[in-house]
């Protein structure tokens, strides 16, 4: 009986290893064959995608990098050559390192600012019960992303020249002499940022601060924390992927602005992206321009990354 058995199994096994004793005659199941179609049309609707992602960055980037390592002819706008004298020109002048070491300050000065008032205010929208009025501030929050940087900018210079309502204000109460100089300077400019990033974090906060509810408060407090303790050990920790999304949205855009420092910060004010559009458009350096854009998204690569990293370690996420 025990020998019958055995030459069963055997015989059963090898139907099952020549595919002969299949239910599908050895065909592979009719449901691998719909995944592997599924499979190739996302594979075809990832092209266009693809397409502008390469069209848009990848060339533009390798033009550029090709572009930083030309030499400089004023009388040819061709690419001629491969040098690396602009980048030792950036890195071997003081004016250019100090101009980005104001850049990296305003960009770090700007995220601390924004994160410090968007997540008391990103937390009380968070908690407003009524409908009504949660979509009311959220909508004053982004009512000013409606408008132009340029737009925003003009409106601060307005406010802070040295005849702008704020100082016609401080002359008006006595509080001053004579104006106070405020605009084209480092302040300035920083205030003007602030008002265009502020929202993003708000935002970004915002909709972390509503996912994790109050629940977990609620459970600190019940076992005897205080507010404010339930709210920096256990909220914020919960919040960090939305800290770190609104802290990185605010570096990135800070680091690369334009408007605001020309038109609030001037000339005396100098930062990197209207560096590059001066030496890219009125010297018609292109070669060093290139190497100024480049430098200036590699640092901000750099710690974008470096942060992301730290903050996976830290919290074990992204």
């Amino acid at each position: 009986m025990d020998r019958v058995v055995e030459q069963g199994i055997q015989g059963v096994s090898a139907l099952a290893t020549t595919g002969e004793g299949s239910l599908t005659g050895g065909r592979p199941a009719p449901g691998g064959t719909d995944r592997r179609r599924r499979r190739s049309t996302a594979g075809w609707l990832l092209f266009p995608s693809l397409t502008l992602v390469l069209a848009g960055l990848i060339l533009p980037l390798a033009l550029m990098a090709r572009t930083s390592v030309a030499h400089f002819d004023a009388a040819s706008p061709d690419l001629v050559g491969f040098t690396l004298e602009n980048y030792a020109r950036f890195f071997g002048e003081p004016f250019y390192l100090m101009i980005l070491a104001r850049t990296l300050l305003v960009a770090l000065s700007c995220t601390a600012i924004c994160l410090v008032l968007g997540v008391p205010a990103a937390f009380v929208i968070s908690r407003v019960e009524s409908r009504t009025l949660k979509t009311a501030l959220i909508l004053a929050t982004i009512i000013p992303l409606l408008m132009g940087n340029a737009v925003r900018a003009a409106g601060w210079m307005v406010l802070l020249a040295d005849k702008g309502l704020i100082n016609s204000a401080l002359l008006s109460a006595g509080l001053i002499a004579e104006p106070v100089r405020i605009l084209y300077t480092g302040s300035a400019v920083v205030i003007g940022l602030i008002a265009v990033l502020l929202p993003f974090m708000v935002i970004s906060l915002e909709s972390v601060f509503e996912n994790i509810g109050t629940a977990y408060e609620e459970a600190a407090q019940t076992m005897g924390a205080p507010p404010w303790t339930a709210f920096f050990r256990v909220t914020l920790p919960l919040a960090m992927p939305g800290v770190f999304s609104g802290c990185l949205l605010c570096f990135v855009l800070a680091m690369n602005a334009y408007a605001t420092p020309v038109l609030i910060g001037g000339p005396s004010f100098q930062m990197m992206a209207p560096k590059v559009f001066e030496q890219a458009i009125k010297v018609y350096n292109w070669p060093f321009a290139a190497t100024i854009a480049l430098v200036l998204m590699a640092v901000t690569l750099v710690l974008s990354v470096a942060s992301s990293l730290a903050l996976q370690k830290r919290y074990g996420v992204l």
